[in-house]
């Protein structure tokens, strides 16, 4: 039988093909071509970045039963609405963790050691001229991680690989890890030199990285955000680069998604990225599959293999 879907974002082409080749009909929701789709549409799909379900959309889809995410991320799902209409969400956890993780390490190489900044100078020819300036060294340093989930993990087993004093913050202490816990961010960013943001996205942590975080984190240390850009109070972020209150900060993520403001892009002691932690091409075809298993179990009438947490069975 041949299902019916709703892409609510752009999808990876890995997915596509895939979703093509099990013979689902595939609509966009912005450009509905056949009248009676929105009756016949049984799941949708998206990235876990872009997507946006709220509930008049569910509203209008009355046979959609599940939301598969080709990514981690899912705060832009109403799951209020989605629960109340028993629809399932699914993302890809685990997938991107590596990546994630590997990007956050690099960030805080190329912030810290002025990698973008040594690149230019050499391509300029001013190594003719002058000396490029002193840079601060990543092994030793003091790592503190917003959020001790498999990224947090995997960028602290990383971090070790460098000798690095590690700190987390998070809901609750983790007894089964060897790293210092505090229950507050404001607290750990006084006691660390990078602060690297791998929190979940949501109204719960929006703006958690204030000004008063930015000033304890001081003129010495580096924010890294490799989350959601939800997490980090963009104004007092700007300001604090901007006022040298923090040294520098590398961001793979924004608040309004590709739309990155100039001010972002000129200023010298950051280092930008566009949300590409996940982007290559292993991660991204293992996250094609983990999504496919999410469609094909789906209708199938098995058990889903990687629900979000709120939509998982009580155990």
């Amino acid at each position: 039988m041949t299902q019916h879907l709703m892409q609510v974002s752009q999808v990876p082409a890995f997915l596509m093909q895939a979703m093509q080749q099990e013979d689902y009909v595939v609509h966009d929701h912005a450009h509905i071509v056949d009248p009676m789709a929105l009756g016949k549409v049984t799941a949708l799909v998206g990235t876990g970045s872009e997507s946006k379900v709220d509930r008049n959309l569910l509203a209008m889809l009355p046979r959609v039963k599940l939301i598969a995410l080709c990514g981690v991320g899912y705060d832009g799902i109403d799951l209020d609405a989605a629960k109340e209409r028993g629809v399932v969400v699914t993302h890809t956890p685990g997938a991107m963790t590596a990546d994630v993780a590997d990007l956050a390490l690099g960030l805080m190489l190329a912030v810290g050691r002025r990698i973008p900044q040594a690149d230019r100078f050499v391509r300029n020819g001013d190594w003719v001229m002058e000396s490029f300036g002193m840079t601060r060294r990543l092994s030793g340093a003091r790592l503190g991680i917003l959020g001790m989930g498999r990224i947090g993990q995997a960028i602290a087993q990383r971090a070790a690989a460098f000798d690095m004093s590690i700190s987390y913050c998070s809901r609750s202490a983790k007894p089964n890890l060897p790293y210092t816990f505090y229950g507050a961010v404001e607290d750990m960013a006084s006691a660390v030199d990078y602060l690297v943001v791998a929190a979940p996205g949501g109204a719960a942590t929006l703006n958690l990285v204030n000004a008063r975080v930015l000033e304890n984190l001081g003129p010495k240390g580096y924010l890294i955000n490799i989350a959601r850009g939800s997490l980090v109070d963009p104004e007092a972020l700007m300001l604090a680069l901007k006022t040298k209150a923090i040294a520098g900060a590398g961001l793979d993520v924004f608040w309004d998604e590709p739309r990155v403001s100039p001010d972002w892009r000129s200023l010298s002691n950051v280092v930008l990225t566009p949300h590409m932690g996940s982007h290559t091409e292993e991660t991204r075809r293992a996250m094609a599959d983990l999504t496919m298993a999410n469609l094909r179990a789906f209708y199938a009438r098995a058990p889903l293999p990687t629900p979000v947490p709120e939509c998982r069975s009580p155990t």
